[in-house]
């Protein structure tokens, strides 16, 4: 198993987009990388925790390697948009991929890299290390699927395209040594 931390908007939408990936094991949605310790939904609305609203997301590699996750989040965000994803605005709502394991760097800049090559505006993605955590209050984990008409900014075919998709041969390919 591996983890990554995907931030995109709203986690509630994210989350269940996510959670529908075939080889996605897990999925928790918290607060990532701020300046507070253990954030409450509040403090983080508020902008000032420095917290992005991001989705643990647990996978297993030989059936939905990272880069073929990172894809499919690329489909479900405005990967060019800053602090601000749909209607949701501000700091808290930023996209960020954000890991805990070193060797996931290269791979997350190399799927940038190709990103960037189908946009003339610069990706707003962040890409940082994982600095801090906080599970999200209980009425945030799995918010659509117990309020399936919340709000979401991710069109319902995508978590359909989600469902569907399967990583091709290219995705489990050893990159070349650089």
């Amino acid at each position: 198993m591996a983890t990554i931390y995907l931030a995109g908007g709203c986690f509630w939408g994210v989350e269940k987009y996510i959670a529908s990936i075939q080889g996605v094991l897990n999925t928790e949605v918290g607060y990532a990388n701020g300046t507070t310790d253990s954030p409450t939904y509040g403090q983080v609305s508020s902008g000032l925790t420095g917290d992005a609203e991001t989705v643990r997301v647990d996978y297993d590699p030989a059936v939905a390697p990272l880069p073929f996750i990172l894809d499919l989040f690329y489909k479900a965000i405005d990967p060019t948009s800053v602090n601000r994803q749909g209607n949701d605005v501000g700091t808290q709502y930023r996209s960020g991929i954000f890991y805990d394991d070193p060797a996931d760097l290269p791979v997350i800049e190399r799927s940038i890299a190709k990103l960037q090559t189908g946009y003339t505006k610069p990706i707003a993605i962040q890409i940082k290390p994982l600095t801090s955590f906080t599970n999200a209050e209980e009425y945030h984990q799995d918010y659509l699927d117990k309020n399936p008409g919340g709000y979401c900014h991710i069109g319902g075919n995508l978590f359909r395209d989600a469902e569907k998709a399967v990583p091709d041969a290219s995705y489990f390919a050893t990159p070349p040594a650089q």
